[in-house]
């Protein structure tokens, strides 16, 4: 077993603390990966607050990692020491499902086994996450990361760029189509960047006037206050798609006007509690669809990996130390961040 230092949550109403525990040894298909960067995802907050309920104390959070291999089993052929890799937010799957099949194992039938939060089975032991010094992962749910993307700004895309991509992708967005995005956080400042590099018309939908400027930064071609029900009207019956990536209950009748005829909207966001029920009327007047979707899978992850490294696309980060791991959940509870906090994860080591 391999000691490994980490920061984990020891119940829903305290601070994050210095934890330690062990990770298991490599097996002959594992990958070893010393933790360069760790994002830190809305996900980590709900999970470490028992918001989801369901957590089990103590909890090591983090699925946006990226890493150094240090150590490859016998049986590994993709990946060898020096690599720099990434692990997202699934570590198994039972690999022989349906979905899993189809590469979809994020839909495992048997349930993928998450970074943190879910269960090894090679040890029994509870899975940990990237809020620590190493992990030991099976090479099918490793990733590759290109040389020519930032470590530190890619860590978000295993969780924030791979919600994104996949309905971006599997509701076929390309040129001239109009799509909206709901919201400019840490899922919605990738949404912009991706529909605008996959050739869309974007539109953001934000209640932040000051956000404008950013969002056509980023890539929008046009910025709607939605609290301003005039300019949102001007846009009825307009859209091909919407995805909707805000993470607290709104009214989805304001949005779901906006779709044309077979128009989908997506909702990426997972609020701690359920939206207001939409109505039936505006969804069967258009043949509208509203749709969820989670993250991606395996191969659709490395997709959208390599598209973001031939893009130059990464995340908007700001890098902290652990030690102020809290005060980021309070930043990101009041929307202080542009756009993604990154741990440095060197910053662990200096732990007194």
């Amino acid at each position: 077993m391999i000691k490994t230092n980490a920061y984990a949550a020891h119940s829903a109403t305290t601070p994050l603390a210095p934890f330690s525990f062990d990770r298991r040894d490599p097996g002959p298909r594992d990958v070893q990966i010393e933790i360069l960067f760790c994002g830190v995802c809305h996900s980590d907050l709900h999970a470490a607050r028992s918001e989801w309920e369901g957590t089990v104390y103590p909890l090591v959070p983090g699925h946006e990692i990226v890493g150094r291999v240090v150590k490859v089993g016998g049986e590994v052929s993709s990946f060898k020491e020096g690599d720099i890799a990434a692990v997202g937010c699934m570590v198994d799957s039972c690999q022989h499902c349906a979905s899993c099949a189809e590469g979809l194992e994020q839909y495992c039938e048997n349930g993928m086994t998450g970074t943190y939060g879910g269960v090894e089975k090679e040890t029994g032991q509870p899975t940990r996450g990237g809020y620590s010094e190493r992990i030991v992962v099976d090479e099918k749910f490793v990733l590759h990361i290109s040389d020519k993307l930032d470590p530190a700004a890619a860590a978000p895309l295993l969780c924030a760029g791979i919600t994104t991509w996949s309905p971006l992708r599997h509701w076929k967005v390309g040129e001239g189509h109009k799509v909206g995005v709901v919201g400019l956080g840490g899922l919605g400042h990738m949404a912009v960047k991706l529909a605008h590099a996959m050739g869309a018309h974007v539109v953001l939908f934000t209640t932040s006037p000051g956000k404008e400027a950013d969002a056509r930064r980023l890539g929008a071609d046009e910025v709607v206050i939605s609290k301003n029900a005039e300019e949102v009207a001007k846009h009825a019956s307009s859209f091909d798609f919407i995805i909707d990536t805000v993470a607290a209950p709104h009214n989805l009748d304001t949005f779901l006007t906006l779709l044309k005829r077979d128009g989908a909207m997506v909702l990426v966001g997972a609020p701690g509690e359920p939206h207001p029920s939409p109505g039936i009327m505006n969804l069967i007047m258009g043949r509208r669809s509203l749709a969820g979707s989670l993250i991606g899978g395996i191969a659709e992850t490395q997709e959208m990996l390599d598209f973001c490294a031939e893009h130059g696309i990464a995340s908007e980060i700001e890098i902290i130390p652990i030690q102020k791991i809290n005060e980021a959940y309070e930043r990101m509870l009041k929307g202080d961040v542009k756009y993604r906090f990154v741990i440095d994860m060197a910053s662990l080591g200096k732990e007194a």
